[in-house]
């Protein structure tokens, strides 16, 4: 399912979303309770204001429960190691970037 937003809009509220998910706000208001993110900003009456990144993160949670089957405790334990995978190649790429300028300086200097 690929999300199609609005690239001028920075807040949407949770009927919209609902809506982009096909489902519930009230299952939006529990995976909210059940994850931990996304976490939407509330204004000062208390509605939910979901960001893109928000949207993102439902995605994930959405594909994993929806369309794959997981349940919620196997979503959470997914999302669990997908962040340590991400951080793991993000080590990797720092590290890989940096022999990579040490190489650059060794061979501008010969």
């Amino acid at each position: 399912m690929k999300l199609q937003l609005d690239p001028n809009k920075l807040y949407y509220s949770i009927s919209e979303v609902a809506e982009m998910f096909g489902v519930s706000k009230s299952l939006l208001r529990y995976w909210e309770t059940e994850f931990s993110t996304p976490k939407p900003h509330k204004n000062s009456k208390g509605d939910r204001r979901f960001t893109k990144q928000n949207l993102e993160q439902l995605q994930l949670i959405h594909t994993l429960v929806k369309e794959k089957g997981f349940t919620l405790e196997g979503a959470k334990k997914e999302i669990f190691h997908l962040k340590q995978r991400n951080k793991s190649k993000a080590m990797i790429i720092s590290k890989l970037e940096k022999l990579k300028r040490s190489l650059k300086k060794l061979s501008d200097e010969i």
